[in-house]
């Protein structure tokens, strides 16, 4: 019986996988305040366009920021709540 090492195909200095920087436990928070900001900017440049301050371009571009924002944000939260439910549910 004869056994050999085995060779990688490329250099083991490089890590396949780069690391994902931990996330500090106020990051959610700023990232709801952030939505929270966006559709309060949202809301304030639709009233300045109903009052005829405003124009329909900027309320537009601001609504669709909040969307965006809040779709992150409901993404995020969803994906924490799956990883939670992954750590619950395992077996001891």
């Amino acid at each position: 019986m004869r056994i050999d090492s085995l060779v990688p195909d490329r250099s083991a200095e490089l890590p396949s996988v780069l690391p994902i920087p931990a996330a500090d436990a106020g990051s959610f928070g700023r990232l709801v305040d952030a939505a929270a900001g966006t559709l309060a900017a949202a809301d304030a440049a639709e009233t300045a366009f109903g009052r005829g301050r405003g124009g329909l371009q900027e309320m537009v571009v601001a609504r669709a920021r909040a969307d965006i924002t809040l779709a992150v944000a409901a993404s995020g939260a969803q994906r924490a709540a799956q990883a939670l439910n992954t750590l619950l549910g395992m077996q001891i």
